[in-house]
């Protein structure tokens, strides 16, 4: 369990992010509850973010990039645990399609999360212990709220977009039914307007697995000195299966072994899919929290935007300004297209502003972290085109080869596995 240069990531540094980020931290108090969908206020309590680029005169060009489930606040620099790169580097910075050089991005750390907004590892101020499971279950509608109370101590009243991908899409697709009148343009990218009982299944194998683990002592653990690391590793290799295709694993190992040149007749990892699966698993464990996983997934499990409208999805969007672009990539089976063309119908039978884009890609769900020039335009032309309507400068030109490598400087491998 190391850092990217290989040293180890220890209980106390993760610990440490939780209460107390390497990033800016807005803090409510008593006095500023935080209403959940549970049915209970949350008091006292804190949203850690991250921005970049320069806020105009008149607060017209703030983005808010939405996270993916084990995302971060570090969209563009450093993870101040892993030392990796930020996570979306090749689509936000200077000159990139969310260019900073044009536009002030806000980045946050979701409600439930564990890089310093409240979540079940932060302390309960009543116990002074981690919440764990004593804190209220969470909605993603909840986690926009939480946003839009960040955006109101920031001082800015509309946002240009909202950008987000897989769990960030859901949150775009959230912002833009409660605070339509906030929300200038929005980018949904592979997610869809509600969770599908197949994706629920495969988030309930995960959080099994991390409740059978002994080490998980009924979300405890905390207070032992323990982690259940082994059921969360393999929550996270299960669920990283369903971030990739059956092209791209074909592609990427086939049926190739793992250091050797005959299978062994063990359980030993022959194929170096499970090596591979092994690695991701392990490596994750070192910088999330398992309890904030089973808070995340159930809060993506939760979602159905037209719940409350009588499922008529449409209704969600009637009378809405905002622009919005809609994408979803041909391999995707975690969120296929058609959860995609569903919003876009819904949207067009209400006569709303919205583009649509298939992204061919043979990299499944993941390919909206990945690589992909067509998704680049695509936000980059769509941003140019919002940018016109609303009055503020385009995205600036391409800048060649390093928009791929070069991360935007914080004011304050192709695996990426959701976030």
């Amino acid at each position: 369990m190391t850092s990217q240069d290989g040293d180890a990531i220890s209980d106390a540094a993760r610990l440490r992010e939780a209460d107390e980020p390497s990033s800016p931290v807005i803090r409510f108090g008593k006095d500023k509850p935080l209403p959940l969908d549970a049915g209970v206020d949350l008091a006292p309590w804190q949203i850690a973010y991250q921005t970049y680029g320069t806020l105009n005169a008149d607060k017209s060009n703030a983005i808010l990039i939405c996270h993916a489930l084990t995302g971060d606040q570090y969209v563009a620099s450093t993870n101040p645990l892993t030392g990796k790169p930020g996570w979306w580097s090749m689509m936000v910075g200077p000159g990139k399609p969310v260019d900073t050089d044009r536009y002030f991005v806000i980045c946050a750390n979701v409600l439930g999360g564990c890089m310093g907004t409240t979540g079940p590892a932060s302390t309960n101020p009543e116990t002074g212990k981690a919440w764990a499971l004593d804190m209220p279950l969470v909605t993603i509608r909840d986690m926009v709220r939480s946003q839009a109370m960040l955006i109101d101590a920031l001082g800015i009243e509309t946002l240009f977009a909202v950008i987000g991908g897989s769990m960030g899409g859901m949150q775009v697709l959230q912002w833009a039914a409660s605070y339509p009148e906030r929300v200038f343009s929005a980018a949904c990218l592979c997610a869809g307007a509600r969770h599908s009982s197949q994706n629920i299944a495969f988030h309930e194998v995960g959080r099994q697995a991390i409740m059978a683990d002994p080490d998980w002592r009924r979300g405890s653990y905390l207070e032992f000195g323990a982690r259940p690391t082994h059921g969360l590793a393999i929550a996270r290799m299960a669920a990283h299966v369903t971030y990739m295709s059956d092209q791209s694993l074909h592609r990427k190992f086939g049926r190739s072994l793992q250091d050797r040149d005959e299978i062994t007749f063990g359980f030993d990892a022959d194929f170096q899919i499970e090596s591979y699966l092994r690695h991701q698993g392990m490596t994750f464990v070192d910088r999330f929290d398992a309890n904030s996983y089973l808070y995340v997934t159930r809060a993506m499990d939760y979602f159905d935007l037209a719940a409350e409208y009588d499922g008529v999805l449409a209704d969600v969007f009637r009378g809405s300004r905002t622009r919005f672009c809609i994408a979803s990539v041909n391999s995707d089976w975690l969120f296929p297209t058609s959860e995609s063309r569903a919003v876009v119908h819904a949207l067009n039978a209400v006569a709303g502003s919205v583009s649509f884009v298939e992204i061919d890609s043979p990299r499944g769900h993941d390919a909206f972290l990945l690589d992909e020039p067509e998704l680049f335009n695509m936000v980059r032309g769509f941003l140019k085109g919002a940018a016109g309507a609303r009055g503020i400068p385009a995205p600036g030109p391409d800048r060649g080869p390093e928009m791929g490598v070069r991360a935007a400087a914080p004011q304050s491998g192709e695996v990426k596995a959701d976030g």
